[in-house]
């Protein structure tokens, strides 16, 4: 079953999304079913998408969510493992990973505050193994005052992620940007209405085959 229909036919504790990000999650997601992964979704809420997480990945999944609220430790179960404390306190996030490990997958479903967000995906991101997954949602937030959002506020998680553009490539800025981690251990960058998603990965080779060299003669024409 999908994440849709699942969606759809849940029968057990509320879930709250949007629908339009069932088709991003299918994308970025699905490659990690069946297999033995860490996901941490930070936000609980009512606990319904940490269940819906848990049969999505199947029994080799662990599961762990993250909220300020106590009464979301009543939301553990098999597999589902929740832990109270601020997202943007680098000591408790410090103290996740030490009890799980690094995780995968993150999904910051939040605060949807700038300022914890940006905390969160500094002190996580540069963790996350290669082909890990960081997905921020609800970033409709950041352009609303009461969420220290703006169209143009530097410390938004959309204007953060404008700027990560420009470090992903900067190999091809010509000094104008220079390359640091991020560049070497960054795969993608993906801008969804409310969403962005970045996945990891290296690109160790970054150029075109010389002219005439490349597979059924064709000739390069970048180089």
């Amino acid at each position: 079953m999908d994440l849709w229909a699942d969606f759809l036919t849940n029968q057990g504790k509320v879930i709250h999304k949007w629908e339009h990000y069932f088709p991003i999650y299918e994308r970025h997601f699905s490659p990690w079913r069946g297999r033995s992964l860490t996901f941490l979704e930070i936000g609980v809420a009512r606990g319904g998408s940490l269940q819906m997480w848990r049969r999505y990945f199947g029994p080799l999944a662990r599961i762990v969510g993250i909220d300020i609220d106590p009464r979301c430790k009543a939301h553990e179960e098999d597999g589902v493992f929740v832990r109270i404390g601020d997202q943007s306190d680098p000591a408790f996030l410090a103290s996740v990973i030490e009890e799980f490990g690094v995780p995968d997958v993150v999904l910051d479903d939040g605060s949807h505050e700038a300022p914890h967000i940006q905390a969160t995906f500094e002190h996580l991101y540069p963790q996350l193994p290669k082909n890990g997954v960081y997905m921020v949602e609800d970033l409709h937030c950041a352009y609303w005052p009461k969420f220290g959002g703006s169209l143009d506020g530097p410390g938004t998680f959309i204007n953060i992620a404008k700027g990560l553009i420009d470090k992903l490539n900067a190999d091809h800025t010509e000094g104008a940007v220079a390359p640091d981690a991020f560049t070497r251990e960054t795969f993608s960058i993906g801008f969804y209405d409310s969403i962005v998603v970045l996945e990891k990965g290296q690109v160790w080779r970054k150029q075109a085959p010389a002219i005439g060299k490349q597979p059924g003669g064709l000739s390069t024409i970048f180089k």
